[in-house]
């Protein structure tokens, strides 16, 4: 670029910000009128916010909140027990409890009397706690989920709360009786066309990629008929996105737009899985022939692994290796849809056919579920910024946890939860107390920072909405919360000194194994995938064992948070010319010329393999090895509590971020902390993600054009 075209270029950029300056005023000025004409509708008697909402094309909240006065009685009503609708509208898409990611607003009373609190160990009584007060940490939450944060559940007192600890009447996880069926499968790119079926392969002609050109094409390609389609490349789900403000609109338009000969598929036989599943990144498309005779999902392989520019032959070798190597341990693998399907399939075959737990293992009432959804997060995720950590940094170092989460999987609570108030809690010995913070729990406890820590926060605490938490580290600071007995243990017994911990309520388990199988057969599958991708003479073999091995990590891991069971959200589209059939509960998520895009939570389902104390046992597990993390073999620690105060930078998942390099161990096992980027400073301390995962990517690049011993 020359010095005129430079000049004309910032001409253009000039004029592209006046217009989007214009267009911003307008929808402004469009958005005043829609608000005020609202007003004006809610001063009809008879007015109704389920009437005007998806006229307005807004969920039936933000209409309340413009026109209080029309709050139905029904907006009291919380997602997890909110009616569903008797019927639904035509189209209707259902999100299925395999993919659903919605997260409960549950509500309840007040903590329970305090229990004496603990200090240097279980056991050993410190003063009064000091009254409880918002967090004063500055590393706290970013500035948008600053606010009052959100008050967590807890258990009601006396006999409506013992009620709870019990298990949902006919419902549990058994091994199965049957034989799961495979799908004929073909990977596609709908970028070049390049079609993989089997041994073959086919170029053919899409179009501009809609689901219907998509169809159209395989299954004139292949007459036969195919069953599953993965998506390898082109995303073409996203071809619209420039003419939606959000991905997730243009995911829904695609999803949504007329396939002739095919509908919305309704699902068959044991096969659950109904209806589209709208998602910005790796949505699924579901369709049976208008006959009914044929039935098709399209899928991103994105669910799986990410590729880099692979040919769909890659993908579906890497599917063949997965198969085989599934098939090691379990004689009737079967691939399903999705990695939490399979992993979920996988690990039903691993229940006891005899002997104890052959019966199955009983489903947790609702309440602890919903209780336990609301108070059990998932990875930490947070970022410190200055004046926590310098302005400049030296470095930045990542350190990643190899397959993290296969490492807490050996021991999960089974049984009937014992409810151990603060009374009880209080009445122990040492030596009881001890034992249950090692043992499977969860626990509502109020928390107090010592005054002379210096560190990073160990505990997480609720912060303004949904799922959101931070983790206070301010001397002084106490918070109420909710956490498993490796944090609370982590927190009372960690190298730099304890913190003190006062018992509230807690949820006790009796020791069990339910997922050790389960994971020791996957982390051997995924072990001889590694060194296959290793020592593999091939370059295309070896991409496709290690694309097969990411594939193996990810049964695990979407199989854990599958154990959860999400409350169900159900996304369904509605003719705009049949506007007032959209649910009254619903949320509206996108509208075009003809039809409404809502959504609307449909609470808990029978889910015989729901298990959410196993997910929150092991999250909790791996938060508390991000801190600190005893490797047997050596003697010696690894984690962030082992490393200088002001030199950890941020968590992710399973990633630490820090300035300096640590020597620790690393022997290709689960849990270990792989030395993954490097990037030399100084360097401007990241404010925000975006900042992070660029230093992030820079450093790895760094560290790989590093030679070997460097």
């Amino acid at each position: 670029m020359d010095a005129h075209s430079y000049t004309a270029a910032l001409a253009e950029l000039r004029t592209v910000r006046d217009e989007i300056k214009k267009t911003q005023a307008a929808l402004a000025r469009l958005e005043a009128a829609r608000d005020k004409q609202i007003a004006v509708l809610a001063g009809y008697e008879k007015a109704k916010a389920e009437r005007i909402a998806p006229a307005a094309g807004l969920s039936l909240a933000e209409v309340v909140a413009l026109a209080p006065a029309l709050a139905p009685d029904s907006l009291a009503t919380t997602g997890d027990d909110a009616p569903d609708s008797a019927t639904a509208p035509p189209a209707t898409a259902a999100q299925t409890a395999d993919d659903a990611g919605a997260a409960p607003q549950s509500a309840a009373p007040a903590a329970g009397t305090p229990a004496p609190a603990m200090s240097t160990a279980p056991g050993k009584p410190a003063g009064p706690s000091a009254a409880e007060a918002p967090p004063q940490d500055s590393s706290g939450p970013p500035p948008a989920v600053l606010g009052t944060p959100r008050t967590l559940p807890s258990i009601p007192e006396g006999a409506a709360g013992d009620g709870w600890f019990t298990h949902t009447a006919n419902l549990a996880s058994t091994r199965p009786n049957f034989t799961q069926q495979a799908r004929s499968t073909v990977f596609l790119d709908t970028d070049t066309g390049v079609l993989v079926h089997r041994d073959q392969t086919h170029r053919l002609e899409l179009g501009s990629g809609s689901a219907a050109e998509i169809l159209t094409a395989v299954f004139r390609t292949l007459p036969g008929g195919v069953e599953r389609i993965y998506i390898t490349g082109g995303d073409s789900w996203h071809r619209d996105a420039g003419r939606y403000p959000y991905l997730r609109d243009a995911v829904a338009a695609w999803l949504n737009a007329p396939t002739p000969g095919w509908r919305t598929d309704t699902g068959r036989g044991r096969d659950r899985m109904a209806g589209h599943f709208v998602h910005p990144r790796n949505p699924v498309a579901r369709y049976q022939r208008e006959n009914g005779e044929e039935h098709v999902e399209i899928r991103s392989v994105g669910e799986w692994f990410d590729l880099d520019g692979d040919e769909p032959a890659v993908a579906r070798d890497a599917f063949v290796l997965l198969w085989q190597a599934l098939r090691r341990h379990w004689t009737d693998a079967v691939i399903m849809g999705s990695p939490s399907q399979t992993g979920r399939d996988l690990w039903t075959r691993t229940i006891p056919a005899r002997g104890q737990h052959a019966e199955g293992y009983p489903v947790l009432s609702e309440e602890l579920r919903g209780l336990l959804h609301a108070t059990a997060g998932q990875g930490r995720t947070e970022l410190i910024t200055p004046p926590r950590v310098p302005e400049q940094l030296p470095a930045l170092v990542e350190y990643d946890r190899t397959f993290a989460y296969a490492k807490h999987t050996w021991k999960s609570p089974v049984g009937t939860p014992r409810r151990i108030t603060a009374a009880t809690f209080a009445s122990w010995s040492e030596k009881e107390q001890t034992r249950a913070l090692y043992g499977c729990g969860h626990w509502h406890v109020r928390v107090t920072v010592p005054d002379t820590w210096n560190h990073v926060g160990l505990l997480p605490a609720a912060t303004p909405g949904e799922r959101a938490w931070h983790y206070p580290a301010a001397p002084g600071t106490t918070f109420t919360t909710w956490a498993g007995g490796p944090e609370i243990h982590t927190a009372l017994a960690n190298p730099i000194g304890p913190w003190k911990i006062e018992i509230l309520d807690g949820i006790l388990f009796d020791d069990g194994k339910p997922l050790d199988d389960w994971a020791k057969k996957l982390k051997d599958a995924w072990t001889n995938l590694t060194t296959q991708a290793h020592f593999q003479g091939d370059a295309q073999q070896a991409r496709a064992a290690h694309l097969a091995s990411r594939a193996v990590r990810a049964i695990l891991l979407y199989g854990i948070g599958s154990f959860a069971q999400r409350p169900r959200t159900v996304t369904g589209t509605t003719p705009r010319h049949l506007e007032r059939d959209v649910p009254p509960d619903a949320e509206i998520i996108g509208f075009d010329d003809d039809l409404i895009t809502w959504q609307k939570p449909t609470g808990f389902a029978r889910d015989p393999n729901a298990h959410p104390e196993w997910a929150a046992a092991i999250w909790s597990g791996a938060r508390a090895a991000l801190l600190s993390q005893r490797h047997r073999d050596q003697d010696t620690y690894a984690g962030a509590l082992h490393t200088e105060p002001g030199s950890v930078i941020a968590f992710r998942t399973d990633a630490l971020y820090l300035t300096s390099t640590h020597n620790w161990p690393y022997h290709h096992q689960p849990g270990d902390y792989l030395y993954k980027g490097h990037l030399i400073g100084p360097l401007a301390a990241p404010t925000s993600e975006e900042d992070l995962l660029q230093l992030r990517d820079a450093g790895r690049a760094a560290l790989a054009q590093t030679p070997a011993g460097a």
